[in-house]
């Protein structure tokens, strides 16, 4: 009778926690979460209120402007060409007033053996063939020593002479920039009257000695 008794007392208890609803307890509703409009996810709520947040300005640094190139100052195109009388690194004697009748090229470059200096000799030394035929001499000219040219003139086989600018006074007399110590890369063309022909303020080593030789023969 006691085991009845406490069996029909758990029903009983039972019934009336279902009665009470004192089933599981069931989870709150999701609280939807609000997201700019157009996010493109349907399981979440848009809101009108909410705003994207605007990107960081971008700081843009300011753009360093090119310095001009130095100005030539030399002799201009129809103007007699300056005395110039020197003994190159190799031994020639140069006097460009003995060398009136013949093409003079008179180029001024930076530095021995550096690359665009010795992209621009070697050029000169490919085409010497084409400048002996049209009568054309060179003269190479930087503040090197002779000693730095006689070792650049060696490592490269180059056939025309180089002058040892040491204190400026070669590029001073054409006009040429000099700064800490190198010269501008400026070439002068001088025809067979003595006269400045042409004036290459800016020179890409690449093509200049092709360059040259065109406006050898242009009239």
């Amino acid at each position: 009778m006691r085991r009845i008794a406490a069996s029909f007392a758990f029903a009983s208890v039972t019934v009336a926690l279902f009665a009470c609803g004192g089933s599981e307890p069931k989870p709150a509703p999701a609280t939807p979460i609000a997201v700019a409009p157009g996010s493109g996810d349907p399981y979440v709520m848009s809101s009108a209120s909410a705003e994207p947040t605007p990107p960081p300005s971008a700081t843009v640094a300011p753009v360093a402007s090119t310095p001009p190139e130095p100005t030539v100052e030399g002799p201009k195109v129809g103007e007699a060409a300056p005395a110039l009388v020197a003994t190159a690194s190799n031994g020639t004697k140069i006097d460009l007033a003995k060398l009136k009748g013949k093409h003079v090229v008179v180029y001024f470059y930076p530095k021995d053996d550096t690359p665009g200096c010795t992209k621009e000799a070697c050029a000169f030394r490919d085409a010497w063939a084409k400048y002996q035929k049209d009568g054309v001499y060179v003269i190479g000219v930087s503040e090197d020593d002779d000693k730095s040219h006689q070792e650049f003139a060696k490592k490269h086989k180059l056939p025309f002479p180089l002058l040892a600018d040491k204190d400026g006074k070669i590029a001073k007399a054409f006009g040429v920039p000099v700064k800490e110590g190198y010269a501008m890369r400026v070439t002068y063309l001088i025809g067979p009257d003595g006269k400045v022909k042409k004036v290459y303020p800016k020179v890409d080593p690449g093509v200049h000695s092709d360059e040259i030789l065109a406006d050898v023969k242009a009239k």
